[in-house]
């Protein structure tokens, strides 16, 4: 696919903030949309772009990119009609804030490594204007916990709360699986939703330190258990068998049977 121009990048966006602005006034479903109204669609949206980058699918992650986009603007037009804000103001209001979280770059900081950015990033953005408070303020509350645990983290590591050696990560690992362990057998069952929390946290935290996202590489791992169960449903229709009366011998022979097949 040929690159666009700069000038073909501004007319191209150019065309969908007319586009839109046509839909809002003549299309009887785009012209009484709300921010309430969208707010469920955008979140199906985003989810949909992030199954399109877990897949690795180019043409898909440009299509939800554009899906995405229009959510945005639409928001944006939105503000624009109650005088609050338009699409210059989001622009302009990003472009503001990285150039502030980049004084590397646009100011007189000098750092050298991606973790030097790092290093000093969660202190940058609590001296914004109107920024955070706190380290972990700018974490939303209702962000899937997986995913949480992981931000809460990295913002914390940002400010030197981190293991000093990776490795070291490992002992918290064996120590919360133990008390896992320990609150099955000795415990309380109300406690056992606790145990589990801090085994997961610690084990997030050592996907962190090793690079590793511990969202995608569970979704990855959900898909790969998805399509091994979906070969042992198809395998059993055609041996004329039900999944409830097969033994778990003959449903681990299909399950090897699809892992060869990967």
């Amino acid at each position: 696919m040929p690159h666009n121009s700069r000038e073909d990048k501004l007319a191209a966006f150019g065309r969908l903030l007319d586009i839109l602005d046509t839909l809002r006034i003549k299309c009887p479903w785009d012209s009484v949309q709300t921010n309430e109204s969208l707010r469920p669609n955008t979140i199906e949206e985003t989810m949909e772009l992030a199954e399109a980058i877990i897949a690795d699918d180019y043409k898909n992650i440009c299509k939800e990119l554009g899906d995405v986009l229009l959510h945005i603007i639409f928001y944006a037009k939105i503000g624009d009609e109650k005088g609050q804000f338009d699409i210059g103001d989001v622009c302009n209001a990003i472009s503001d804030k990285l150039i502030f979280r980049h004084p590397h770059i646009y100011g007189n900081e000098h750092y050298e490594t991606a973790q030097d950015v790092l290093d000093h990033w969660e202190l940058i953005k609590m001296k914004e204007k109107d920024g955070n408070k706190t380290v972990l303020s700018g974490v939303p509350a209702t962000l899937p916990s997986l995913i949480k645990a992981e931000r809460v983290q990295e913002k914390a590591a940002n400010v030197g709360f981190d293991w000093e050696k990776r490795e070291d990560v490992w002992e918290k690992v064996k120590e919360e699986f133990a008390e896992v362990e320990r609150e099955l057998t000795e415990g309380h069952e109300i406690d056992r939703e606790k145990e589990f929390g801090d085994l997961l946290f610690a084990v997030v935290n050592a996907a962190r330190l090793y690079g590793v996202r511990a969202d995608n590489a569970l979704e990855r791992t959900n898909r790969k258990f998805i399509s091994r169960f979906n070969h042992i449903e198809k395998r059993a229709r055609e041996k004329g068998l039900k999944l409830g009366e097969m033994t778990l011998a003959q449903m681990d022979e299909l399950w090897n049977e699809a892992k060869q097949m990967e």
